[in-house]
């Protein structure tokens, strides 16, 4: 008898285990990976070069994943040594809450989440199993808890005066003690629970840059990757209103056609693309076509791109370098940034702490010294810096040029 009610309870804690302890460590193995092809030698020029920059990432997806943001880790694309090995001068965390089983390009619905059994096998809080709010207000604690604990390698930035106090922190400190920022962003305004209240206390939490929608519509917006693909929500409009008044940045990643185009006529200040390709150079239906570029480049915004072979149809550095190049020939270098989409379930060439990849893939296709700094991280700069403060204390100069 005893025996018969062992078995049982073994099989169950060894199921326990692989679910709740190997699990996720697996899962995000499988799903982040370097692909480990060959990479290009890189020239003395730019490792001199890649060691002057500022840079700036405007998309990943680490704190999805549980792992401690302090230490280097043996999977995963980032974390706090990899950062500063790639010499990040700020990288913007996103808060993924919910996404679809089966999850691919052409049409999702948002009927399934494949976030609930990670968030449950990671032990997070029971709050977070089945709030899509409280999960991003727990992604939130959990930088905190990084920050805190970082003895100020990591810096949380939340304003436009925490941004400048990075920068001049990096410039008056020695190469390897460079403190790194952190800017909060949300990826999918599902998280607002159909609440546009919630969306303060999200502000209070230290997001700053918000895409509407994610894999999926929902009563935001229209996503790419949805069902009907339409365009903003009355609580969507709202909602770009609201973030505008506060100093949150509007980013249009995974919307629309249609939304993309109804965020660019009401904008009245600059929106970011923050992760993603162009459809000159890779033409995937997530990505960009010529005239949404243009109409970014007119609110003053930025377009991010990525390194991930859906963004840019291959991972080889000079792909996302050759993206990068048809946004500055189109509009210009001033409107080109970065926007890996590191730990977001994407193959990649190369991790976060091999970024000069990126400087001598752009020198290699022709960009300057002084472009290469723009794209690496100046243009990004500007257009947070300038984002972050309310639209009530806004100079003239600083507002968008339509």
């Amino acid at each position: 008898m005893r025996k018969r009610v062992w078995i049982p309870l073994t099989i169950v804690a060894v199921a326990a285990l692989g679910f709740f302890g190997l699990g996720p460590g697996y899962l995000e193995s499988s799903l982040n990976r370097v692909d480990g092809k060959p990479l290009a030698p890189i020239s003395a020029e730019a490792r001199a070069l890649h060691k002057t920059l500022q840079i700036v990432d405007l998309h990943s997806d680490t704190l999805m994943w549980d792992r401690d943001l302090l230490k280097q880790a043996d999977r995963g694309h980032e974390d706090l040594p990899r950062l500063q090995g790639g010499n990040v001068a700020l990288q913007l965390f996103s808060s993924v809450t919910k996404s679809p089983r089966g999850q691919n390009y052409d049409g999702n619905t948002g009927d399934t989440d494949n976030i609930t059994p990670l968030v449950v096998a990671q032990l997070q809080p029971p709050r977070t199993w089945t709030s899509l709010l409280q999960r991003s207000l727990y992604h939130s604690e959990k930088l905190d808890r990084a920050v805190a604990g970082s003895s100020g390698a990591l810096g949380k930035v939340d304003s436009a005066a925490s941004l400048d106090a990075l920068i001049a922190a990096r410039a008056s400190g020695a190469a390897d003690k460079r403190p790194v920022g952190a800017m909060l962003t949300i990826e999918g305004l599902q998280n607002l629970e159909g609440k546009i209240e919630n969306l303060d206390r999200l502000y209070a939490a230290g997001f700053r840059m918000a895409g509407l929608t994610h894999f999926f519509d929902n009563d935001v917006a229209g996503s790419m990757h949805g069902v009907k693909k339409g365009g903003l929500t009355p609580l969507g409009r709202k909602a770009i209103a609201a973030m505008e008044d506060k100093g949150m940045i509007v980013d249009i990643a995974h919307c629309s056609h249609q939304c993309v185009s109804e965020i660019l006529d009401m904008a009245r200040r600059p929106v970011v693309s923050s992760h993603g390709g162009v459809q000159a150079t890779c033409k995937v239906n997530r990505n960009l076509t010529d005239e949404e570029i243009r109409g970014v480049a007119r609110t003053g915004g930025v377009v991010g791109i990525g390194y991930w072979d859906a963004a840019v149809c291959d991972t080889d550095p000079r792909a996302a370098a050759r993206a990068m190049k048809h946004v500055k020939d189109l509009v210009g270098v001033q409107y080109v940034a970065l926007g890996s989409d590191y730990d977001g379930a994407t193959t990649v060439r190369f991790d976060t702490g091999q970024l000069v990849q990126v400087t001598q893939a752009l020198l290699d296709e022709g960009f300057t010294p002084d472009e290469i700094r723009a794209v690496m991280g100046g243009n990004a700069l500007r257009v947070i810096r300038a984002g972050l403060v309310p639209l009530a204390q806004l100079k003239p100069e600083q507002m968008q040029q339509q």
